[in-house]
């Protein structure tokens, strides 16, 4: 089936190697370890003003970490790829509250970094420039999304997770499934999804939250439902059945991330993390931004609204504070 029709799902993987850090321990952990080094990728810390220089996560310091959803998380700045979801997202396990960001591929923004790939035109892809976000990936790589997430949001990116589409169903099944409570009834590619709540399993999961034209809210809706799948996903994994299904189907879930998952994120890290950041899962509080439909010739944008995104700002570098 085409990727290009599963570009908005890809939360639900990253949202799984994140249970994965929190819940393994043990064995899964020891065989887990095997695996980093095929998914590890760096970023440039040198081009980032606001970002530290280190964080002390065995004391539990608040951190923020950037879900990025791309075609193919091996080749970085392909002018093919769109970094098509992104989602920003702050951790702070001594208030026990994680903020989730929701950031739509059409927004107008600055691209900030440098130009990796000789294909882009050089008068789309000066630095500086103003374009839709997703077209960061495809100019810079990772380098230059995480820079242009960080100008936008005037927030740091201590950690970033990029994903590829594969191994969607084979990770959601390993956990058994979720349960959602969806908000309005709806019909999609076969799939009856019943107002109120419902349990998916991979296959359907992967449905329902591709579902747009048919959302009241539109791409907004689905985000929502993206997030809903996220909390669930989180929430089967925090709990015993989900420790035990995450454990039991731990190398369909290993082979998953082994293909499709790239991080900055080192052995060490993902070790005090999984150990120390549970706390801020307690209440997870999800944001928008707001915004108005636009165009500029002829192609369509999402203008952000300037103060509600500085007044977004100051929330999320506050809970990176406290």
């Amino acid at each position: 089936m085409n990727k290009d029709k599963f570009k908005k799902i890809i939360l639900i993987i990253i949202t799984a190697f994140g249970v994965l850090l929190i819940t393994t321990g043990g064995y899964a952990w020891h065989t887990f370890t095997s695996t980093i080094t095929t998914i590890q990728e760096e970023i440039d810390d040198k081009k980032s003003q606001i970002r530290l220089e280190k964080l002390d996560l065995e004391a539990g310091e608040p951190i923020s970490l950037l879900l990025i959803g791309v075609d193919k998380p091996g080749s970085n700045g392909d002018s093919n790829q769109r970094s098509d979801t992104l989602i920003y997202v702050t951790l702070n396990p001594k208030t026990e509250t994680t903020h989730m960001v929701s950031i739509p591929r059409d927004t107008y923004t600055e691209m900030v970094g440098n130009i990796r790939n000789d294909k882009i035109p050089d008068s789309a892809a000066l630095e500086g420039a103003k374009d839709k976000i997703t077209h960061s990936y495809a100019f810079g790589g990772t380098n230059m999304t995480v820079q242009s997430v960080e100008n936008f949001l005037d927030a740091r990116v201590d950690y970033f997770v990029k994903v590829d589409l594969g191994g969607l169903e084979d990770i959601v099944d390993a956990v058994d499934g979720v349960e959602v409570n969806n908000s309005f009834a709806f019909k999609y590619h076969g799939n009856n999804f019943k107002k109120g709540p419902i349990h998916l399993n991979g296959e359907q999961a992967k449905e329902y939250v591709r579902m747009r034209k048919g959302d009241p809210r539109g791409d907004f809706g689905r985000q929502e439902r993206q997030r809903l799948v996220i909390k669930a996903i989180l929430e089967k994994g925090t709990s015993m059945t989900g420790l035990t299904s995450s454990i039991s189907n731990f190398r369909e879930i290993l082979t998953a991330i082994e293909d499709n998952f790239r991080t900055n994120m080192d052995l060490e890290s993902m070790w005090d993390i999984q150990n120390n950041y549970r706390n801020a899962l307690n209440n997870i509080v999800e944001h928008e931004i707001p915004g108005k439909d636009g165009e500029i010739n002829e192609t369509y944008y999402y203008m952000p609204d300037e103060e509600k995104v500085q007044e977004l700002s100051k929330k999320l570098n506050k809970q990176l504070e406290e």
